[in-house]
């Protein structure tokens, strides 16, 4: 996915710069960057993050670096910020979604006479098709509104100009922007547990297509929100840090909250309760709350030392710090019924040998009660699994393994009730080695967010546009 962060400030803004966007680390993958302005112009820096953390890795360039007013970004795709030279202006640009329909828009733009910087592999960066879209426009609001006109897909993006900071957020609103507010000082970020530890107060949650600016005359609506919100589900549920909220509504909570409805639609017998370090955890402790169980820790997650199982691009790597990453306590697992809460079962690849090393220390019983339904659609959206193919997807290999094929649209495989959805969880169990496996119903889910349906992005779940 990715992470947004921005200042503008009376005063020198890099320290609020430097660990805002480091509170968007967990959302990112490959590269980080940051871009001020200045009297001397644009200062710029990008590095990579896969193998080392952000912090570390600008320790030394934030000494060179001054303004009152920064963007940073935390890519999992493409080097950013880009800084853009155009006749609007010079700005710098960084962006956060996924553009489906990104050939198509490149080939109509060198049809008009612009041309493209080639990424690794001959792709084309998606931040450098919007700013090139932004600069058709006769201003930075029309050329914004283009971009939110002609892209399928989803974005979200911070622009540094000459005098300001724009924030655009995603016309459906499925990934968040937040302001935040101290005395001297605007920061717009996309997780709001940037904000606490430098300061902020929440003031504002911006609405889905919804434009600001923010500069020496304070802030101002740009473009006003649409009425339709499609704010990604799976935020809460897995991508979102514990202490952020979007639209007012706190990820930690909704976890809780989450896992006490999958205690309420449960009957089982067993010793404790865990939950898989660490987006696991909070739908664990509300398990465990709901039923009066002890929860407890079976695995520890070290991690001085080890990044997020998802971040590396192979697979084999991502299994070896999956692995690495746990270490398990025999006095917790051996002869007991564990309960096991985790946020989603993608892949399983992972999960299947995390359970075997359980049975191996001396577990009795394995039980699996991830927080949101079976993932049978490949996200359009947001780019929140390495998944290369829907095929990939646990639902989708299960439904295959099945009916010996793949399946145009597994519709049929998404309610609870029917005899396809609990053939296809089955599968999952026995596939995964587990006890027993039983998933969050995507209505519950649905309740404890708080939000209506209709104002949330489900399709990775059933479908629905």
């Amino acid at each position: 996915m990715g992470g947004l962060f921005g200042v503008f400030s009376k005063t020198d803004c890099m320290e609020d710069l430097f660990y805002g966007t480091d509170y968007h680390s967990h959302l990112g993958t490959r590269r980080g960057g940051m871009a001020v302005k200045n009297s001397g112009g644009f200062q710029r820096f990008i590095k990579n993050i896969t193998v080392s953390q952000f912090r570390s890795k600008f320790e030394k360039d934030i000494q060179k670096m001054h303004g009152n007013r920064g963007i940073g970004v935390i890519s999992d795709y493409d080097d950013q910020p880009l800084i853009i030279n155009s006749h609007l202006g010079v700005f710098a640009i960084a962006t956060v979604g996924k553009i489906n329909n990104l050939d198509d828009l490149a080939k109509e733009a060198l049809k008009n006479g612009s041309h493209f910087s080639e990424m690794h592999g001959g792709e084309i960066s998606p931040t450098e098709l919007v700013a090139t879209i932004i600069s058709q426009g006769s201003t930075y609001e029309a050329g914004i509104q283009k971009v939110q006109d002609m892209i399928d897909g989803s974005c979200t993006f911070l622009m540094l100009t000459e005098d300001s900071i724009y924030a655009a957020r995603d016309k459906y609103g499925r990934t968040p922007l937040i302001i935040g507010e101290k005395p001297e000082s605007y920061a717009v970020a996309m997780e709001t547990c940037a904000f606490p530890n430098l300061g902020y107060k929440i003031t504002k949650y911006l609405g889905p297509g919804e434009v600001i600016t923010l500069n020496y005359n304070g802030l101002e609506q740009k473009i006003a929100p649409n009425d339709r919100l499609q704010i990604c589900a799976f935020l809460w549920v897995y991508y979102g840090y514990p202490a952020s909220n979007y639209e007012d509504i706190n990820v930690e909570v909704v976890r809780y909250r989450c896992g006490s409805y999958l205690a309420k639609n449960d009957n089982v017998d067993i010793d404790l309760v865990t939950g898989i370090p660490d987006s696991g955890i909070g739908h664990g402790i509300g398990y465990a709350n709901e039923e009066g169980i002890p929860y407890s820790r079976p695995f520890v997650k070290y991690t001085p030392t080890w990044p997020r199982s998802f971040m590396p691009q192979v697979q084999s790597v991502r299994d070896l710090v999956a692995r690495m990453k746990l270490i398990p306590i025999k006095e917790l697992i051996d002869g007991k019924s564990l309960l096991f809460c985790e946020d989603s079962i993608v892949r399983g690849t992972q999960l299947k040998k995390t359970i075997e090393r359980l049975f191996e220390y001396g577990a009795k019983e394995v039980h699996m009660r991830p927080a949101c339904p079976p993932l049978v659609y490949g996200c359009k959206f947001l780019n929140f699994s390495r998944s290369r193919s829907e095929l990939d997807l646990a639902g989708r290999w299960a439904i295959k393994e099945l009916v010996g094929k793949d399946v145009i649209n597994p519709r049929e495989y998404i309610n609870p009730e029917s005899e396809n959805y609990k053939a296809m969880v089955e599968i999952i169990r026995k596939r995964l080695g587990l006890t027993t496996l039983k998933y969050q119903k995507l209505e519950d889910l649905v309740k404890a967010i708080g939000l209506e349906k209709s104002s949330l992005c489900t399709y990775c779940w059933d479908g629905a546009e």
